[in-house]
């Protein structure tokens, strides 16, 4: 199978570390020489200790599914004869405590909106099982623990 690889790069910079004093902020570094600037959630560490324009893990989280699952049903859609003109999600991730009482994003939301283009157009349970399938087949969520709705629109 694959392996996946990512490098994750944080500096003291002269900050006082021992009295919780220090910027969160880092990088995420990828094979294919992307560079993501990082840094803990603002709602988990205050300002000015993160950094709110930075992408957060859980953000991560909720974005890694999202792409997933859309990647699959792109080429689900292709499977079965639909062009696909665009797709958004407006994904949404919600985080409390699971079962075990653990702090977890336990919930996450996809909120898909299809534009298709051409004569063939699926009616909207048809839309809902590609999306299904899309579920089925995601590497992601078939990793996670989490539950994961899937409320499909139409752009």
């Amino acid at each position: 199978m694959s392996n996946y690889k990512a490098t994750i790069k944080w500096q003291r910079n002269g900050e006082d570390v021992l009295a919780n004093k220090y910027s969160r902020a880092h990088v995420w570094q990828f094979d294919g020489g992307a560079e993501i600037p990082a840094s803990a959630s603002p709602q988990i560490v205050p300002l000015p200790w993160s950094v709110a324009e930075n992408v957060d893990p859980e953000e991560a989280f909720v974005a890694s599914l999202a792409s997933c699952h859309m990647l699959i049903f792109l080429s689900i859609a292709v499977e079965n004869g639909f062009q696909i003109e665009s797709y958004t999600d407006h994904a949404l991730g919600r985080m409390s405590k699971n079962k075990q009482g653990k702090i977890a994003i336990t919930h996450v939301q996809l909120h898909p909106e299809t534009r298709f283009c051409g004569d063939s157009q699926p009616d909207a349970e048809r839309l809902a099982h590609l999306h299904h399938l899309a579920h089925e087949r995601c590497f992601i969520a078939n990793s996670v623990n989490t539950q994961i709705d899937i409320i499909p629109g139409s752009l």
